[in-house]
């Protein structure tokens, strides 16, 4: 089925937005921070955020052939802990919805979707231990910043101390005035790659549980993953 990504690798790329995509707008000196100090705290800033909506530019570019890149756009929700609402516009409309309890993928042109539970205890990675408030960005990542910066942004670059299946590295792209959050990048094993880019990001909208609900249209063929696991 033609979807965005495997719906459990979309899950924890998700999961990892939410926990460490939802930053505030308190200043930061302007002189470059270290890896530590700058992940230190953007956890804290995390802290202080309940949800945030945004508009998005998806990148993708396969660990094959790396000249492949496809680039989509949208518009998102999240709030914590573990809602996430992503629908995807034109050419090709879809959507991709977590609730806390359940994971939703729907493709609008071949009608099917799926549906299956949150990862739950052994399952969970670290990028999702940040839902439920257990991750830390300093504790469970060895942070770097590359030499060259991107031009008015920080990077930070961060690969789990423990190995991950679904991802091995993961990349912040914030202001360097306010820390206000740009981007997100995500890399497998493989060399393949994620880059979500943010614009219109609004914090702390009082988004609600409802704002979360998606039916399947009727004559949508769904398929049940990860249950009976």
């Amino acid at each position: 089925m033609n979807l965005p990504m495997p719906s459990r690798v979309a899950t924890v790329f998700y999961a990892g937005l939410i926990a460490l995509g939802a930053l505030t707008t308190a200043p930061i000196h302007a002189q470059a921070p270290t890896a530590q100090s700058l992940a230190l705290s953007l956890q804290k800033r995390y802290a202080t955020i309940r949800d945030f909506r945004a508009d998005f530019t998806h990148t993708v570019q396969g660990s094959v052939l790396r000249t492949v890149r496809t680039t989509e756009r949208g518009e998102l929700k999240v709030m914590k802990p573990g809602r996430v609402f992503m629908t995807y516009g034109p050419p090709q409309k879809k959507s991709f919805v977590a609730d806390g309890l359940t994971v939703k993928t729907y493709i609008q042109s071949d009608r099917t979707g799926t549906v299956g539970p949150m990862p739950q205890g052994d399952d969970l990675s670290v990028a999702i231990l940040f839902l439920a408030g257990r991750g830390d960005l300093v504790k469970d990542f060895l942070a770097s910043m590359p030499a060259v910066q991107p031009a008015g942004e920080w990077q930070l670059d961060l690969v789990p101390n423990k190995r991950q299946e679904d991802f091995a590295t993961l990349t912040l792209f914030v202001d360097r005035q306010t820390l206000a959050f740009r981007g997100l990048g995500t890399a497998d094993h493989l060399g393949g790659s994620f880059v979500f880019r943010f614009t219109n990001l609004r914090e702390n909208t009082g988004l609600k549980d409802t704002d979360f609900r998606f039916t399947f249209p009727r004559g949508t063929h769904v398929i049940e993953t990860g249950r009976g696991k």
